[in-house]
């Protein structure tokens, strides 16, 4: 069984930055692999343990991203693809979806598994795009996941309870951070992921048309970003590095006698 999982590079640590020129967020910093994604990739590696075959990890990026999926294969994925092109910066849901169907195609695996959502963007819609695009039975939000004969059965969280749904191989999963908890890299699997193969592709590689992705393939448009409106009485407490703003927020919790 072949089972491919979705992976993305995201921008590390909490802080998020918009470019102000182009409206998007700012990916310039150092970046690692998006939480979520550890997700799938434990269950598909869980999913080998026990019906054999090849995990290999799928990803649009920067050149850096490679180190996002050396994580991957460091903890036990065999393989990992990466389309890399200058002409992708800036895709969107609707060119990324593109860009990885026509990955998927060309790998043909059995089950292709997302995270729940990327912890940049949050929008937690593009495994729905690809799986449109793949013409694909998806499932979304696996507390659990099992194979079986051609078939896949998953428990799913909803806001009332739990659904159990079946769905014939192959199909889109996205599981969700409460289906398992990801191992750590052992020093021996990282050591090990320096000889795993590494794929890198340009998008006329991956069979996609240089107009149809990054800024001239996406469908998005930022038209303006602005703070959201205050909330009742409220006080913004910036700091400048001196360390002032912890004593700022002393001072007003003492004024409002909530110390």
């Amino acid at each position: 069984m072949k089972i491919a999982v979705c992976v993305k590079y995201v921008p590390e640590g909490a802080a998020r930055r918009i470019d102000s020129a182009t409206k998007k967020l700012d990916r310039s910093g150092e970046g690692t692999l998006n939480p979520f994604d550890a997700n799938a990739v434990e269950e598909a590696l869980r999913l080998k343990d026990e019906r054999g075959g090849e995990v290999v990890v799928v990803s649009l990026g920067p050149d850096k991203a490679a180190d996002a999926l050396r994580k991957a294969l460091a903890m036990g994925a065999d393989r990992a693809v990466l389309v890399s092109d200058q002409a992708a910066e800036g895709s969107d849901l609707v060119a990324t979806s593109l860009v990885l169907a026509r990955v998927l195609e060309r790998e043909a695996p059995d089950l292709v598994v997302f995270g729940q959502q990327g912890s940049d963007s949050d929008g937690a819609v593009l495994w729905a795009a690809v799986a449109d695009r793949l013409r694909l039975p998806v499932v979304s939000q696996a507390a659990e996941l099992t194979l079986g004969d051609g078939s896949l059965r998953v428990k799913r969280q909803t806001e009332y309870g739990y659904d159990v749904l079946e769905a014939p191989l192959p199909a889109v999963v996205a599981v969700s951070d409460a289906i398992n908890q990801p191992r750590y890299p052992s020093l021996k699997g990282i050591m090990g992921a320096k000889r795993k193969p590494q794929e890198t592709l340009a998008l006329g590689d991956a069979g996609v048309d240089r107009e149809r992705a990054g800024w001239e393939g996406s469908r998005t448009t930022v038209l303006r970003l602005e703070p959201p409106p205050p909330r009742g009485e409220s006080r913004r407490i910036e700091d400048d590095g001196s360390g002032a703003a912890a004593q700022q927020i002393v001072d007003f919790l003492a004024e409002k006698r909530l110390l």
